[in-house]
């Protein structure tokens, strides 16, 4: 082997770091075009238990119930199921089980039992079973023959005595389902689709069932052992851009309330499942939000899911002597309030005095709704605890800031000891409506979640260029970021050629 002279050496020295210089700059293109992706989430209240995480279709994520503020004489039912949309998540987009009933109890009474069960059941429909496509062109109607994968829905109204269904009636037949946003080119007009589904129906009620955003907003890294004592990165919701599919229900107050006299109701939401021999089997359920996901712990949460709310007292230990206080105090030094935290059991249990409490009341999780209180113009997103007492825990509102309520009331507002609390999100990335279904619209498909420059003008690029285009920001950084990228391939092409022909020279000096 032909030494290689020590001129050489430094010759060879200055290529290598000229060429690490290259690769770094590589790298660096590499990494900040990967940092521009769309991230995600990692932690969720809506994945509350070990076996509901596994089967999103079926996952209540929350319950909403609110005196209707544009019909004041009607009541507002939302529930929601299948976390985490990502808008662009096709070909298979997001549809309700067709295996499955969605159900929302409704306790007039305050005994824990269920007085009233709306049912919704979703039949599956498909246009073209010979292609991939959702759609098969741009959809413009509910009917339009483009949408290829469609489903509808029945609503059944079940009365209960006893925990025994004693009568039913089919009050929706064959509606049409909201279909999933695909994005601006399948659905140049969503909010004309969203039109579209909601549905009036016979007894002075509206129907909606479709995908929406989802209208949760918080700060889930919550779960990060409460950020670990540095607060430097709160504030990002983590529902931001994702959607969710909504079932509503806008009824007559007076269809659901036991009287005038007795205003208040408690409501939930289950979710049976078809199983392999063809019974049904109850495998979520949902009331209050966050009770099965931070007061309940993994050995229970299956069993709650399962559960009923006339059969609570199982669980009575783990909200009279809740977990998170003592997480709070371990990790922040705030002392945990004395226990047992009979205020915790009026927020979540038993509703509040005066407020939203039942004669005669079982403690169970349920949402408790005084239908008698007036919607608010403008509402606070504290609720009770900032004086607005149509808010939650007064049922829940779309605007309700629940985790900042809950994190105070569990640190004792209540009793007391006053505190800020929060995780520094205080509304949904997305406007609510004004009208049933109030829900906001799902983010559109051409966007994706929490994708950078969301909401910016769309870049007029295409397959074919990649997706240049130089009026877009976005664009303008991709096409510097590929020069540099080019660059450094063409700068270690000539170092690759320059070594070598050095090579040569010093074996032949």
């Amino acid at each position: 082997m032909t030494a290689i002279s020590s001129s050489g050496r430094r010759g060879f020295n200055r290529l290598a770091a000229l060429t690490c210089v290259a690769l770094a700059s590589g790298a660096l293109v590499a990494s900040g075009l990967t940092g521009a992706e769309p991230g995600t989430a990692r932690a969720s209240s809506h994945r509350e238990a070990p076996l509901i995480s596994g089967q999103p279709q079926y996952d209540n994520t929350d319950v909403y119930a609110f005196v209707s503020p544009d019909k004041p004489d009607t009541t507002t039912l939302v529930a929601n199921v299948l976390p985490f949309q990502e808008p662009a998540g096709g070909p298979n987009f997001f549809k309700f089980a067709d295996d499955a009933q969605y159900d929302i109890h409704i306790d007039s009474d305050g005994d824990a039992q269920g007085d009233l069960i709306y049912r919704w059941t979703f039949k599956d429909h498909v246009k073209n079973g010979n292609t991939f496509l959702y759609n098969t062109g741009p959809v413009t109607s509910l009917d339009d023959p483009d949408l290829n994968i469609t489903q509808t829905y029945d609503i059944e109204l079940l009365r209960l005595k006893n925990q025994r269904v004693i009568h039913t009636t089919k009050i929706a037949d064959d509606l049409p389902v909201a279909p999933s946003n695909v994005g601006k080119a399948s659905m140049p007009d969503y909010q004309k689709l969203r039109d579209h589904a909601v549905r009036q129906i016979p007894g002075g009620s509206t129907a909606f069932a479709g995908q929406a955003d989802d209208p949760f907003f918080a700060d889930l890294r919550v779960f990060d052992l409460l950020y670990g004592a540095n607060l430097s990165e709160v504030g990002n919701d983590t529902l931001k851009g994702y959607s969710v599919n909504s079932i509503a229900l806008q009824v007559p107050t007076a269809y659901i309330q036991q009287s005038e006299k007795q205003p208040i109701v408690g409501i939930w939401s289950t979710t049976q499942r078809k199983s392999a021999s063809g019974h049904w089997t109850q495998v979520s359920r949902l009331g209050m939000p966050l009770v099965n996901e931070v007061v309940i712990p993994v050995k229970d949460k299956d069993k709650f899911n399962a559960s009923h709310p006339w059969n609570d007292g199982d669980f009575l230990k783990f909200v009279t002597e809740p977990e998170l206080p003592k997480l709070i105090e371990g990790i922040y030094k705030i002392k945990a309030p004395a226990e047992p935290r009979n205020d915790l059991v009026s927020v979540f249990l038993t509703g509040v005095d005066k407020l939203n409490k039942p004669p005669h009341v079982r403690p169970a999780e349920a949402l408790r709704l005084n239908t008698s209180i007036a919607p608010t113009a403008e509402p606070k997103r504290l609720g009770v605890l900032d004086g607005d007492n149509a808010g939650f825990p007064n049922g829940r509102r779309l605007t309700d800031d629940v985790l900042d309520i809950a994190l105070q009331a569990v640190e004792g507002e209540l009793l007391g000891q006053k505190n800020d609390l929060g995780d520094a999100v205080n509304e949904n990335d997305q406007k609510f409506g004004h009208s049933f279904p109030y829900l906001a619209l799902p983010t559109s498909g051409s966007r994706g979640p929490l994708a950078k420059g969301a909401g910016t003008k769309d870049a007029a690029g295409n397959l074919l260029t990649g997706g240049a285009a130089s009026s877009s920001d976005d664009t303008s950084t991709t096409l510097i970021a590929t020069a540099v990228t080019a660059g450094a391939g063409v700068l270690l092409i000539a170092l690759g050629l320059s070594w070598w022909r050095m090579r040569r020279r010093n074996q032949y000096s």
